[in-house]
């Protein structure tokens, strides 16, 4: 197996987030028209994330953004990555996400619509995070150190592991030619 190296999946990651960009922007836009929009869009937010980073993940071997730039997740012995697998890379951030957007649900609800549609959006943003449980502030720390942490880490190591592919015992490969 090749291991797929840093920039390759750091390529893959701005891939990814682009492919995402059409729902941030609903997301932004629903968050402009309607007060209580976080609330209705938590559950199928968190679908969309499952069905990206679990299920493409063991469906295809990878998001859109390592299936287009040639790489795949396997399991440690080059096998296909298993479902228990697909779910355990993804699970530390998925709970991270579901109790930051938690905490900004909390905060919208605790808003007036008045006082919500009086705001801009960078006053209103940061309304929000002030509303927000104390909880948040700590939530918001974590999913840094993780999202930062998860890059160092392949840096740090022959395979170019990130910390969830040490979590599910997967490694990002190049994907083999076809014969």
């Amino acid at each position: 197996m090749i291991y797929a190296g840093f920039w390759r999946r750091f390529g893959a990651f701005w891939i990814d987030f682009i492919i995402m960009m059409p729902l941030m922007a609903i997301a932004y836009f629903g968050d402009e028209k309607i007060r209580l929009f976080q609330l209705y869009w938590f559950l199928p937010s968190l679908f969309i994330n499952l069905f990206f980073c679990v299920y493409l993940v063991k469906r295809y071997g990878g998001t859109p953004g390592k299936l287009l730039l040639k790489m795949r997740i396997a399991m440690l012995d080059g096998a296909p990555v298993t479902f228990k697998a697909a779910s355990l890379r993804y699970s530390v951030l998925f709970f991270l996400d579901v109790f930051s957007s938690l905490a900004l649900v909390l905060s919208t609800i605790n808003m007036t619509s008045e006082l919500y549609f009086s705001l801009g959006y960078i006053q209103r943003s940061q309304k929000i995070v002030e509303l927000a449980p104390s909880w948040y502030r700590w939530i918001s720390i974590l999913l840094q150190v993780w999202v930062w942490s998860e890059f160092v880490s392949m840096l740090f190591n022959k395979k170019r592991r990130a910390i969830h592919d040490f979590i599910a015992g997967t490694v990002v490969v190049h994907e083999k030619e076809p014969a």
